[in-house]
């Protein structure tokens, strides 16, 4: 008596094309495209979220960097300077202080620059 896979790989095939739907044409819908679009898809899901942390590090960098030189001061020397004056401020904080509070960062950066000075 052979064995029917009927329910089970009918199951299956619902899970992928379920987890395929916002594909493309045939991707969302013939189950062997589907699986090998969503295997790529996952990749590129867990790789990104990688390179999310990075891109915004970047984008923090250039905010302080941008802000640091309308204060007189390049971004290696000030981070530098919040080392010597143990100014333990993340990169997102300084940002953000940056882009919304120039008056503080400005004290920051006063701060930053008396310690290397």
């Amino acid at each position: 008596m052979r064995v029917k896979t009927g329910t089970i790989r009918r199951a299956r095939h619902k899970k992928i094309l379920k987890l395929a739907r916002g594909f493309y044409s045939g991707r969302r819908k013939h189950f062997r495209k589907a699986k090998e679009q969503l295997e790529r898809s996952l990749v590129y899901a867990y790789r990104d979220r990688k390179n999310r942390k990075r891109d915004f590090r970047r984008l923090w960098i250039t905010r302080i960097n941008a802000a640091c030189r309308l204060n007189g001061i390049s971004y290696s020397k000030f981070v530098h300077g919040l080392k010597v004056a143990n100014i333990d401020l993340d990169r997102k904080i300084l940002a953000e202080m940056a882009v919304s509070q120039p008056a503080n960062f400005t004290k920051v950066v006063e701060s930053a620059k008396a310690a290397t000075a």
